[in-house]
């Protein structure tokens, strides 16, 4: 008779080797009774979205630092956010992260819904979102499915349907196994062990608290699944980017509009990206080129930039000069950052 596996199994394993995370409220200390902050579980898992811990965690720090509750991030200024979030990437999420600061603020006096339904009201959180905070902030049996977890559940179970099609089956699965006491630590443990023992590649089978009713380990397939629909290949777009710097030193910029990618960031003058995208300069100028090109990738399609630089002092048909002294690269996403670091020579 095969072996199942338990939440009990795996609880006891994350007690010993639960991730310290600056979010998280240790096992040990939420058994005496320590509550996690939904402000600091929700800050988490927006910043977490399609980003790693290790890329997250400088980011989560400085804005708890800056904003110490949702309540004084919801009075923040755009420009601070957007430029404290620059480089994270996935730039609407900035955006929706201080609608949703501000509905907490002013709807519901600084405090969250209790509830998922209430959460999933919010701008910015979806299913995942509104079911990782039930579960984490708030103790609820909710299910969180993200890709640590769909990868264990095809490997428990040896699910050999590929992904997005076998998601349904993959939640079916992780809502059996979800506990009705400590779902927040459950489902904390559940995404370190996808994170730590259950990788992508190279899977640590020998120490997992789930080896022995593991399917895919027993078929030896673990290391093979889930298994993906192949990805159709991303496209390549161009664009210019216009680099102008005035006799006093202040750079021309704008904000770009909240629509569209890099929505409501700060950076360069540009055309609009495309397959032949036509000239769009800021000013009428004598522009210096000599083939300087950026290269980026965003999760759709490559984007190459050719370079462009004056220094003029006519005003600008768009954006604004920021003097010298105020202008920090850190504040741009990277992308913009790549095009400051292959212009600035031609201004030194």
């Amino acid at each position: 008779m095969r072996e199942l596996a338990s939440s009990d199994t795996l609880l006891a394993w994350y007690d010993q080797h639960a991730r310290a995370l600056p979010w998280r409220v240790p096992p040990y200390e939420r058994a005496q009774g320590v509550t996690p902050d939904p402000y600091r579980i929700w800050l988490s898992e927006v910043m977490l979205q399609q980003t790693t811990v290790a890329a997250v965690k400088d980011y989560f720090l400085k804005f708890t630092t800056l904003w110490p509750t949702v309540s004084e991030l919801a009075a923040a200024d755009d420009a601070d956010v957007m430029a404290a979030w620059a480089g994270l990437g996935y730039y609407a999420r900035a955006r929706n992260l201080l609608k949703c600061a501000r509905v907490v603020a002013h709807e519901f006096g600084g405090n969250f819904p209790t509830d998922r339904d209430g959460l999933q009201a919010l701008p910015g959180i979806g299913p995942y979102t509104s079911a990782a905070i039930s579960s984490i902030a708030y103790d609820l049996p909710e299910t969180v499915l993200d890709g640590n977890v769909e990868r264990v559940m095809a490997r428990l179970h040896e699910i050999t349907t590929p992904l997005p099609t076998a998601k349904p089956k993959l939640m079916a699965l992780a809502e059996v196994l979800t506990p009705s006491k400590r779902a927040g630590d459950y489902a904390q443990a559940v995404m370190d062990l996808g994170a730590t023992i259950c990788t992508p590649k190279n899977p640590a089978c020998g120490i997992c608290p789930w080896r022995d009713p593991c399917v895919g380990r027993k078929a030896g397939s673990a290391a093979e699944l889930p298994r993906k629909l192949p990805k159709k290949p991303k496209p390549t777009r161009r664009g210019v980017a216009y680099v102008v710097r005035n006799s006093n030193g202040d750079w021309l910029l704008e904000t770009r509009s909240e629509k569209g990618l890099l929505g409501g960031m700060l950076g360069w003058p540009g055309s609009e990206w495309g397959d032949n995208p036509a000239p769009a300069p800021p000013v009428h100028a004598t522009w210096e080129r000599e083939g300087m090109e950026v290269r980026h990738t965003f999760t759709h399609f490559h984007l190459i930039l050719e370079v462009m630089t004056t220094t003029i002092d006519s005003e600008p048909n768009t954006g604004n000069y920021i003097p010298h002294h105020a202008f920090k690269p850190s504040a741009l996403p990277t992308v913009m950052r790549k095009v400051f670091d292959a212009a600035k020579h031609r201004f030194e």
